[in-house]
This record gives C-alpha cells, structure tokens and sequence, in this order.
C-alpha cells in the first residue's frame, strides 16, 4: 500500500494554532492515508489534503461527517473553525482538525469485528436516511458508471451488460441517501474488540444504499475474494436502510466497486505512483474477481 507523502509544514502548524488554538504535540505522522496525511498533535489530528481537492467539496463532505455525528456516537467530525468552517487552506491544501480516537484498524478476519462493522454500517445508514444535502460540488470517484454510462477511465474493463444492469437497478430502487463512500476496515478503529470510530468522510455522497452494502461486503469479506453474505445479514438484521439483496445485485453492485478500484489503480499509475509486487498481485486479483463474478 502506497501512502501519500505530505509534510506537516510551519506554516500549516502555525495556521491551525492560529485558527483552533492547537500548537502541542510533535506532530506524529499516522497511518494511513493514500492520498491525505494525518498528523497528531497532542489530542487532536491535523488532516493535510491533496491540492487538487476543493475547499467546497471537503466543506461538503464534512457537513455530511458532522450529520452523522450529531446522530451516532461511533462517527467522528471535524471541529469547526472560528467562523463555523471546517477547512482552511495552506499552502494550497485543504487542512482541517479532527478529534483523536485511539485504536487501530479492526480485523475483519474476525466474525465479531465483520459483524460489528455491518451494524455500524446499518445504523451509520439511518443516521444519515433523512439527511438532504445540497448537491456535491464535483461527482465522487465511486459515483462514475452508476447510472449506466460506460466509464471512460475504465475502458479495458467495458462491460454493456454490466452497464444496462447499472441503469436498470438505479432506475428501479429510487431511494437515495448520504452514504460513507468509503467503509472498509481502514476507515474504521477499533478498541479492546470493540468498533468505536468510522472517519474520512472525503469519498461520501448521495446514492443507493445498496450501493455501499454491496461494497462493503466486498471489503469486510470473509475471504479475500469475495463479498461477505455474513455481513450482509448482520447489516440487514440491524435494520439498515438497504433492501434486501439477491446474489445477481450483490455480484452487479460489487463489480461496479471492483470497476471503480480499477480505475483509481490506473490514476494512481498516472501520477506516478509505483506499486509493489504485493500491490500488483491484489490488483490483479480484483480484476479477475470482476470477470468470474459475470459468470
């Protein structure tokens, strides 16, 4: 995993002292991250963004973070600044000042951690069911494709069928709501067994509930390949707002994912990112999942 290389710099220190009053700690990097960096300084992280992500859109998806806040105790927000924002820019860089949570990434490898992460998953989606936002500035990544146009960075894995099914499915589930964007284990921390945070609230936007299950699945999987029905059932038995999937959905939802993880791959490859043998092979893995589910 290629994590993004940005310096928490001087002048970003002295802007967020200046903003939020927050000027202790060393400034430790944390993990994570591929196309953000976090720091800690004392009880608070310092979020550095990429430059190409606009103040409006980051403004946009932490409004849908603070929603969700205000309803589950699991999601983490930023605090605002001064005058009510959540971000300023440094040095070209959206930054914004988040809560620290301790914990680490849990283990989906888990049954418990899997299920825990389905029913966070189903009441983070309640939370959010009657939250209306205004349109998001610029179209998530995820967002490509859904209402069954080919995607045109993902043109080696072109699929009408897949396409038709898109259109067809978003034209027949009409309910629509904030989702995540981006609920995989590492977006999440965990505490003495426990899931006690969902963050990065950078990939959220309006869309199918369904949508993100499916997705999910995939991430918290009982097995490397394969979306999880475990997790599926557990969500569903919590009461989220997705309806209930049949396996031709799961696989179609799933594979739109696996469409749009290949496209990020090749964007990354675009901005010079180098991937490792173990990159490379889980890429590759993904592609093939995204045929063998067609099947």
């Amino acid at each position: 995993m290629i994590y993004a290389s940005i310096p928490l710099t001087v002048a970003i220190r002295q802007a967020v002292a200046a903003t939020w009053g927050v000027s202790d700690g060393e400034g430790v990097r944390l993990h994570g991250g591929e196309e953000s960096a976090a720091y800690l300084l004392g009880e608070h992280v310092v979020r550095v963004g990429p430059t190409w992500r606009t103040t409006a859109e980051a403004e946009w998806c932490h409004a849908i973070g603070r929603a969700a806040a205000e309803r589950l105790p699991e999601a983490v927000a930023p605090f605002p600044t001064p005058s009510g924002d959540t971000v300023i820019r440094v040095e070209g860089r959206p930054i914004s000042l988040w809560p620290y949570v301790e914990g680490s990434w849990p283990d989906s490898d888990l049954p418990e951690q899997r299920v825990q992460g389905a029913r966070l998953l189903a009441r983070l989606h309640t939370a959010l069911a009657g939250v209306r936002p205004p349109p998001r500035p610029r179209p998530a990544f995820q967002e490509e494709g859904l209402d069954g146009t080919p995607p045109s960075d993902a043109a080696d894995l072109a699929d009408p069928t897949l396409d038709r099914w898109l259109a067809a499915f978003h034209r027949e589930r009409p309910r629509r709501h904030p989702l995540h964007g981006d609920f995989y284990t590492g977006n999440t921390l965990a505490r003495n067994g426990t899931i006690v945070a969902v963050l990065d609230w950078d990939e959220t936007f309006v869309g199918a509930p369904e949508l993100e299950l499916a997705a999910a699945a995939l991430e918290w999987g009982d097995d490397e390949l394969g979306p999880s029905k475990e997790f599926v059932e557990a969500y569903l038995e919590e009461g989220g707002t997705a309806a209930p999937l049949t396996e031709e959905e799961l696989a179609q939802l799933v594979r739109h994912k696996l469409r749009r993880e290949y496209a990020y791959f090749h964007k990354a490859v675009a901005a010079g990112v180098v991937h490792d043998e173990d990159d490379l092979d889980y890429h590759e893995r993904r592609v093939a999942l995204f045929h063998s589910l067609a099947r």
